[in-house]
């Protein structure tokens, strides 16, 4: 049974294009995908994450205001009972410089992995097949004997 992934981008921000490469990348890589699409507030993460029993929800933010539309966002997990790996990504900052700051910034707020813009999508999905302990088994070799 396919893990389930809520995604969207949070706040005001409307940059789709993210969010749709990672949609394509964590279905192709087997998760089941829950789009939320632009615009999308913490409780719509949370309602979502509720609705589908998510393992993860990953934020996206490219208009680097991610820190004012994340504050709470744990806290609106916890009190609609979400227990799921939480991923943010994009350009979180404005003038996002030093990226170590930014994701201790991040962490300090519950987040369990931030990625800066340049992330490839392939590295975000080896992460989460980690954090949620998924084994990669190769399928067995059939033999056709004649």
């Amino acid at each position: 049974m396919p893990k389930t992934v809520v995604l969207g981008v949070i706040g005001s921000d409307a940059h789709v294009v993210g969010i749709t490469i990672l949609e394509q990348a964590f279905s192709a890589a087997g998760f089941d995908v829950v789009n939320l699409g632009v615009q999308t507030s913490q409780e719509e993460f949370a309602e979502a994450a509720v609705a589908h029993d998510a393992e993860a929800v990953l934020v996206s933010s490219l208009y680097g205001h991610a820190e004012q539309d994340c504050r709470g966002f744990h806290d609106v997990l916890a009190a609609h009972g979400v227990d799921a790996v939480t991923y943010i990504g994009g350009n979180l900052a404005v003038g996002q410089d030093e990226f170590a700051r930014t994701r201790e910034t991040f962490e300090a707020m519950g987040f369990d992995r931030v990625f800066d813009s340049e992330t490839d999508p392939t590295e975000a999905i080896a992460a989460l097949e980690r954090d949620l302990r998924i084994a990669t088994v190769e399928p067995e070799r059939a033999t056709v004997r004649s």
